[in-house]
């Protein structure tokens, strides 16, 4: 009998994840499916796993939080952060994991002398990213649209603004990790705030992919060096699916790589 895994989130049509783990699934000889769940209300996460029977899933907006709660057990990075992104059933339990953020540095690779960074937004993913920013030594701000969720960003001692209050500085590189953009044409922040701080970075990334989100055409206006977030949609997806298989990490990011070809 076939292992099930899927992707919660709201929305979730958008998704590849389905694509890049069913691709590794057959070329390993791997007995599993994955498939799509769109979770309107994140505190069900638990009880529709459970009824589902799934082996594993991911997570994405806006469910990170949520997915902490929904565990038995947190292990690793998603416990220092709260902020869970796969989840693996173990012994009946559910333990829960974080991928974003080592998927994420290793989608900037090639973007080099980071030091100062600005984040914009304070969810999940901006949560992950902040902790393993400040984990590798690097100078952290936060920009978000309202003093919603900024507290923990202060807890950490990093600086963090609303659109109101922002103090522009310069940046080696500026993240939206916003949904701004996925579903629509809105910016992460009003326009004319976006372009002066655009005028004051080296390189710019959208964890949204398989769109030129407004952002990041706003970026190539500009001549930026960019990244959306295909790259670390499969740094993290490579991770998450050696948490489900235990299959080795080289093979299944040779064939989850592939899936991005389609």
């Amino acid at each position: 009998m076939k292992k099930l895994f899927a992707i919660f989130g709201n929305p979730v049509s958008h998704s590849r994840s389905p694509l890049m783990h069913n691709m590794v699934f057959n070329k390993l000889n791997y007995g599993g499916c994955y498939t799509r769940i769109l979770l309107e209300d994140g505190s069900k996460l638990r009880d529709t796993f459970l009824k589902l029977k799934l082996n594993g899933a991911n997570i994405t907006v806006p469910h990170k939080e949520e997915a902490y709660k929904a565990c038995d057990e947190v292990r690793g990075f998603a416990k220092k952060i709260g902020v869970v992104n796969t989840i693996v059933l173990e012994n009946g339990k559910l333990i829960g994991y974080n991928t974003d953020a080592d998927g994420f540095l290793y989608a900037i690779n090639e973007f080099k002398n980071i030091k100062n960074i600005l984040i914009i937004g304070a969810g999940g993913t901006a949560k992950a990213l902040a902790q393993k920013f400040l984990e590798e030594n690097l100078h952290v701000e936060i920009l978000n649209r309202s003093l919603n969720n900024l507290s923990y960003f202060k807890t950490l001692n990093i600086p963090s603004y609303t659109w109101e209050n922002f103090e522009l500085k310069s940046y080696d590189l500026v993240v939206n990790t916003t949904s701004a953009g996925l579903k629509d044409e809105n910016l992460p922040a009003p326009k004319d705030l976006l372009n002066t701080i655009l005028n004051n970075t080296t390189y710019v990334a959208d964890a949204i992919y398989g769109k030129l989100t407004p952002f990041l055409k706003e970026a190539k206006n500009k001549n930026l060096p960019f990244k959306d977030g295909a790259d670390m949609l499969l740094g993290q997806g490579v991770l998450a699916n050696e948490l489900f298989t235990n299959l080795n990490k080289e093979d299944i990011q040779k064939y989850m790589s592939k899936s991005f070809e389609i």
